[in-house]
């Protein structure tokens, strides 16, 4: 890894303060994580399970592949944005849609500089890129100069927001930035969400997981199945509609089944 800042890290990340990013590269046995990111993951699993916490990784990780995979070979979609990747990991997003179609062009995007650091080396083509920018400020990606060389708003892309709107408050406004990449989205678009839901969460599971985030760079935020459902406003859902991941086109992945989270995939018809 290229560093440029003090004690050869690379600039602009936060050493001292655990990032979802590296948190979840940890619980799926990544190698780009620091002891901070470890520690606040002990928490999670001294309060929930260890294998619980690393099953909820991995089910969420398997619901993404299977997503991309249908938008790519089963809808023809060419155009992903994967909004708060995360680290390179297993079965990344270009590689799965290019697989379907080696013209399927991808955009990363993460608030953690980590990402597009170790990210960049996964960069074997031009149809991929990787954007350093905050989903909170949805212009920020829709108008980077990245994304508009690369994507067409004028032809259906997919939007991915896997495993990240719990890391976004109430008063952040969720629906606020699904609505700003709608309004760009041609018809025919797609949005991909999973979530963290308080539905079948004991409440003392969800203290666990709230406390080992108190420090990080992003609160969590666990929501319903109402609430969840609601940010797919203006999207009509694919079949079989909100469920655990696990449930959603499931293959033999190796996808566990847990109940910590829901996942869909949207449309966006004709206005």
């Amino acid at each position: 890894m290229k560093t440029d800042g003090a004690d050869g890290q690379p600039p602009g990340i936060p050493l001292g303060v655990p990032t979802p990013a590296r948190m979840y590269d940890e619980a799926l046995h990544g190698k780009d994580h620091y002891e901070v990111d470890r520690r606040a993951n002990a928490v999670l699993y001294e309060g929930i399970g260890e294998q619980s916490v690393r099953s909820t990784a991995l089910e969420n990780r398997c619901f993404l592949g299977r997503a991309v995979r249908y938008l790519a070979a089963e809808c023809g979609i060419r155009q992903f944005l994967d909004i708060g990747s995360g680290l390179p990991t297993m079965r990344n997003t270009h590689q799965i849609a290019q697989e379907a179609n080696p013209d399927a062009r991808v955009i990363y995007v993460d608030y953690d500089p980590i990402v597009a650091v170790h990210g960049r080396a996964l960069l074997a083509n031009k149809q991929t890129r990787i954007v350093t920018a905050d989903m909170r400020e949805p212009d920020s990606i829709l108008d980077h100069e990245d994304t508009r060389s690369l994507i067409d708003f004028d032809e259906p892309v997919a939007v991915l927001f896997v495993a990240v709107f719990h890391f976004i408050t109430r008063e952040e406004d969720p629906a606020r930035i699904v609505s700003a990449f709608r309004a760009r989205s041609a018809p025919g678009s797609y949005v991909t969400i999973s979530h963290l839901t308080s539905d079948g969460t004991p409440p003392e599971q969800q203290r666990a997981w709230e406390a080992a985030f108190e420090g990080a760079t992003s609160p969590l935020v666990f929501r319903d199945e109402r609430e969840i459902r609601a940010l797919f406003g203006g999207y009509d859902l694919v079949e079989p509609g909100l469920v655990r991941p696990w449930r959603w086109h499931p293959s033999d992945d190796g996808s566990p089944e847990t109940t910590s989270l829901f996942g869909a995939v949207g449309r966006l018809g004709a206005s």
